[in-house]
């Protein structure tokens, strides 16, 4: 499934970018995404942890084209650096940690324009695709990866300095479903001190960045 997923959104990237339809656009995203404190899982009544995914400055981009004049589909790819502090329980002990976290945002966009005038376009879009998250353990060395199913929800306006390049400013919400689990091992010391999974989590976010029109 992964891998036929992300062969879905190669291939809809290189029909994006090979269109030869009235608008093309290139996207570049600067974007502070904030925590989410309330991530917790259970593998049993007394077994489970709970903590943060922090939030951080993402960065990436997107390759948009429109098949009509006030609709886009954007292809994006969002990088995310942070920490997950977590603490562990059982019926026994306690431990806490704070995780390494990467986090890759594959997205097709469908994006909506409102054009107001020449130099103000609002927009709304919907996201789907995946998060690619990568956690490592700094206390014992473990690490893993999952690909997860994701989702996401933007609003903001363009503001065009001329008819090539634009200002960004836009605000949105992110969720990864279920999100670790696959193979992802939080424990925080001995064998057996972890679970593997947590609740899906959100992550809003807010910034912005340039808009190019190429042709």
């Amino acid at each position: 499934m992964k891998k036929l997923i992300i062969l879905i959104l190669c291939l809809t990237g290189s029909y994006l970018y090979a269109q030869t339809g009235p608008s093309i656009r290139l996207h570049g995203y600067t974007i502070y995404a904030f925590d989410d404190n309330n991530v917790e899982a259970y593998s049993d009544a007394g077994d489970y942890f709970d903590g943060t995914i922090k939030g951080g400055f993402q960065y990436g981009g997107g390759l948009e084209v429109m098949p009509a004049p006030a609709i886009g589909v954007e292809f994006t790819y969002l990088r995310l650096d942070s920490k997950a502090p977590m603490t562990y329980y059982d019926n026994i002990v306690t431990r806490s940690t704070e995780f390494d976290l990467a986090q890759n945002w594959l997205f097709l966009s469908f994006n909506k324009y409102i054009p107001v005038n020449p130099k103000v376009e609002p927009f709304a879009g919907f996201q789907v695709g995946m998060d690619i998250i990568n956690a490592e353990n700094p206390d014992n060395g473990n690490s893993g990866s999952a690909t997860k199913f994701a989702w996401g929800i933007k609003a903001g306006a363009h503001i065009w300095a001329n008819e090539k390049v634009g200002i960004k400013l836009q605000l949105g919400l992110m969720s990864a479903v279920q999100a670790m689990g696959g193979g992802i091992y939080f424990g925080t010391g001995g064998a057996g001190a972890g679970v593997s999974g947590f609740s899906t989590y959100y992550q809003f976010n807010l910034g912005g960045g340039l808009v190019f029109r190429l042709k």
